[in-house]
């Protein structure tokens, strides 16, 4: 009886097939790789010709004086966007909610929903030109106000807050869908209850609304922790440039200018295996802490 109900499923395995193979080939393949960390790697020798030397890269990665800087800038770029992408969100879900023409409220949310779909290869060009020191509309508008203009994408003073501003400009119209369709799942007849009882808007938003998307906040930040090492490869490859490197390099960059553009291809390795035993351990924690405060499970 259970071999045919398996077998009444099979269009429903087969569906999943090309997605599995996908996954297959693209992200366990390449975890053999992973023995580049512990070998002295010469792409001529290959994997099975180059030398073994143990943990000797990780001692290697370790002991620059740059892994450090890197780890504190993706930590302090990371948490920044974290915060950012809890406060603007939900902030904006609310204001959206007090919205109560259907088409001013549907308008605001598509505008603000479009920078989710574009690229950083676009939006970095785009951001390039608007914070130009010279020709950008920001600082025409800071010089219109009498004050000199700023380098927002060669300061390093500047440099993390304007990654984290952009970023959450991209991306909180997609996060603040999730706070309006938690905000759907309140009883309207607590607000009226609250209206009787002569509640303003101010109160009924501190005591029943925010109340109410607790759980879904609570399981957003506490997921969220799992990419702290996550600082957005993409964003920072498409805006930094040398001149922000102490306060914008992350590890992701840091890998990349390693691996591929100096052929350091063991401590890269080296670097990238422990940044991704670091995020496993973080993301462990963070699903534990899903489960264990917002009774959040995977299956």
């Amino acid at each position: 009886m259970r071999l045919r109900k398996k077998l009444a499923n099979w269009p429903l395995h087969l569906m999943i097939l090309p997605g599995l193979l996908i996954v297959l080939i693209f992200s366990y393949g390449p975890m053999f790789g992973i023995v580049i960390a512990f070998q002295k790697y010469i792409p001529a020798k290959g994997f099975f010709g180059s030398e073994w030397v143990g943990l000797k890269n990780f001692r290697y990665v370790l002991s620059l004086p740059d892994t450090l800087e890197v780890l504190k800038n993706t930590i302090f770029i990371a948490l920044m966007k974290i915060a950012a992408g809890l406060i603007v969100p939900i902030t904006i879900a609310l204001l959206l909610n007090e919205i109560m023409t259907k088409f001013v409220k549907r308008s605001i949310q598509t505008l603000i929903y479009l920078p989710h779909f574009l690229s950083w290869t676009i939006l970095g060009g785009v951001l390039i030109d608007l914070l130009s020191p010279s020709v950008g509309i920001v600082n025409s508008l800071i010089g219109f106000f009498g004050f000199k203009p700023i380098y927002f994408l060669g300061s390093n003073d500047w440099f993390p807050y304007v990654l984290v501003a952009t970023n959450e400009w991209k991306e909180f119209g997609f996060s603040t869908i999730i706070y309006l369709a938690a905000l759907t799942s309140i009883n309207p007849s607590l607000y009226e209850a609250a209206i009787v009882d002569g509640a303003g808007r101010l109160r009924q938003t501190w005591h029943i609304t925010l109340p109410g998307m607790r759980p879904i906040i609570v399981l957003l930040a506490t997921l969220s922790l799992g990419s702290i090492l996550n600082a957005g490869f993409d964003q920072v490859f498409n805006l930094y440039n040398p001149q922000v490197y102490e306060s914008g390099d992350i590890i992701d960059t840091y890998v990349y200018r390693m691996g591929l553009i100096s052929a350091q291809y063991s401590p890269a390795t080296a670097i990238g295996l422990l940044n991704s035993l670091v995020s496993f351990v973080l993301i462990s924690v963070a699903y534990f802490m899903a489960y264990r405060f917002a009774n959040y499970r995977i299956f």
